[in-house]
């Protein structure tokens, strides 16, 4: 991984949404580094260096989260991230096929940065999904003293 690409983290148990999602952002030429974990326990995992697998492993600029996965669910992998340090700072998107209301009263009481629902239709799914990753991977500007040996932030 270059020093200059960013890290997202896609929590994403569907393979076809995984595949188009990493696909878009492949071919939108971002400097994107994309760490794809299937469950909320690997996201923990992954997030918290839980497991020999993941030690030395470099903390995401982004998260972008379904709710709907399994082993911990979306909300509680939010939860947890938001109770420590370092993901307090960092910027979760939830991107789910939930339309309920309680699932984005609770992310936002989560303090999640965005909720956005995926479009059905695959031409809107990657337009969201270029969208979303222009405006966290590229445009938002993260202080520099975040930048650090080891991880981010």
């Amino acid at each position: 991984m270059k020093s200059s690409q960013k890290t997202l983290l896609l929590v994403e148990d569907s393979r076809d949404d995984a595949e188009l999602i990493v696909s878009t952002l492949r071919e939108s030429q971002l400097k994107t580094h994309i760490i794809h974990v299937k469950d909320g326990a690997e996201a923990l995992d992954y997030f918290f260096a839980r497991t020999d697998r993941y030690k030395g492993r470099r903390l995401p600029h982004c998260i972008l989260l379904d709710l709907k996965i399994p082993k911990i669910f979306g909300l509680e992998v939010l939860r947890q991230i938001r109770m420590s340090h370092e993901g307090a700072k960092i910027p979760v998107i939830v991107f789910t096929s939930s339309q309920e209301e309680s699932d984005v009263i609770e992310s936002y009481r989560f303090n999640v940065n965005s909720y956005l629902q995926k479009p059905i239709d695959s031409d809107d799914f990657e337009e969201a999904v270029l969208r979303l990753s222009q405006y966290w991977m590229m445009m938002n500007h993260y202080p520099a003293s975040w930048e650090h040996v080891g991880g981010y932030p």
